[in-house]
């Protein structure tokens, strides 16, 4: 069973993943690994996580390697209906398509669970926290999970320090080979991608706001520097501004850099980072987005209620009039601006962190029933696995420690 937009985009879908495959070499590697042993065989997998052609890549995977997958979108915008349309027809259940209400939105969830999951895939969390709300006669069949982002990492770990997770998860965002690629990389490349196809704007020359100087904002902040732009960095945390400003960028509280940016970015995972008083700084003509999880980190109700009159003027652009006629533009509604006017991160970069949900996936089926109730780390040697992996596909070789200089490293009376 599925439900998608257009069941005729399934060819067009294909193509889309025929290139993510060509481009993912390390899941390539582990599915010639595990599709003789099918590790996943018996397991029943729910996941809930932006449908892309990477993502296509990862369900086939995860078929090929045993599991039996039902699917949904973890963002009402961000779903590629094409690529849902090429998976249902090679028969996965998939209940996803761009534009989803609310409502719709977690309808398509609730039809992920009618199979009793025994392991969950998730972005955001909004799937583990539905299975331990309102179908906790789930749970006695869940073994285990994952997560992919920070958002969601934030939810379950304050889940388990209330003593409510009731289910090991590993925290795929925080291996070395997920965060400081996929997020830096990924996110900063996708997140220009998405505001150049929304709004065509020249970005060298102006002054481009970013929220928030994680892993995310890092990279964005560094490519809008490459495009040209000149860098104002918001911050909460006097560490991360720090290496903003040492880093080279302007580092101010929103409130300042309200009435200087031209393009505003949200990357902080929190609520009301840009509200009504900061649209009423900014200049006429200012573009404000958003690439974090939710849609919260933008106030719109607040600029809805300042402005006299909404229209869209480009696909995933909405302008905002104000009485004295000032405009504001937002895009891709506030939604994820990676996923919801561009495609998402690049497949290259998704390799990794896609075969970090593989691997913790077959970890959780032999050893979640043995691991207590809380998030875990992926381990070092799976992040060193993943790295190898990769550099080997890309042609580069690195050294080895010597055996003299294992022993070197490990004796404490060796000095000068």
């Amino acid at each position: 069973m599925s439900k998608v937009a257009d069941l005729s985009l399934a060819a067009q879908g294909k193509l889309k993943i025929e290139w993510a495959q060509a481009h993912m070499p390390v899941m390539a590697k582990l599915v010639e690994k595990y599709s003789a042993t099918k590790p996943l065989e018996g397991m029943r997998v729910a996941g809930c996580l932006h449908v892309t052609k990477e993502t296509a890549v990862l369900v086939k995977s995860l078929v090929a390697a045993g599991a039996e997958v039902s699917w949904s979108g973890c963002n009402p915008l961000s779903t590629q209906d094409d690529i849902a349309a090429a998976l249902a027809e090679e028969g996965v259940d998939i209940y996803a398509w761009r534009g989803l209400s609310t409502e719709e939105f977690y309808w398509c969830i609730e039809q992920t669970l009618k199979f009793r999951p025994t392991l969950t895939l998730d972005d955001g969390a909004d799937l583990i926290v539905l299975i331990h709300n309102k179908h906790k006669e789930l749970l006695e069949d869940v073994v285990g999970g994952t997560e992919e982002t920070t958002t969601g990492i934030h939810r379950l770990k304050a889940m388990a320090d209330a003593g409510d997770l009731k289910y090991p998860l590993i925290a795929v965002n925080n291996a070395q080979t997920k965060w400081d690629f996929d997020n830096v990389y990924g996110t900063g490349q996708s997140s220009l991608d998405g505001i150049l196809r929304a709004s065509n704007i020249l970005l060298a020359g102006k002054t481009f706001v970013v929220a928030g100087y994680g892993h995310c904002g890092t990279g964005i902040a560094f490519r809008a520097s490459g495009m040209g732009s000149n860098v104002v960095v918001t911050e909460i945390d006097a560490v991360k501004a720090l290496r903003a400003k040492m880093d080279g960028f302007s580092v101010m509280p929103m409130d300042e850099a309200a009435k200087v940016g031209d393009i505003f970015i949200t990357a902080t995972g929190m609520k009301d980072v840009i509200v009504g008083k900061h649209f009423e700084s900014m200049k006429d003509g200012a573009i404000v987005c958003n690439t974090g999880h939710y849609d919260v980190e933008l106030n719109l109700p607040e600029l809805k209620s300042l402005s006299v009159e909404r229209r869209e003027v480009r696909p995933n652009n909405a302008e905002y009039v104000f009485e004295n006629g000032k405009k504001i533009f937002v895009l891709a509604e506030g939604r994820l601006v990676n996923l919801s006017a561009a495609e998402g991160h690049p497949s290259e970069v998704m390799d990794m962190s896609f075969a970090n949900q593989f691997l913790s996936l077959i970890r959780l089926a032999r050893e979640g029933k043995n691991l207590e109730n809380k998030v875990y780390d992926v381990s070092l040697e799976q992040d060193a696995l993943v790295a190898e992996t990769k550099l080997e596909a890309m042609g580069v070789k690195i050294d080895k420690l010597s055996p003299e200089q294992v022993t070197y490293l490990t004796d404490y009376n060796a000095g000068t």
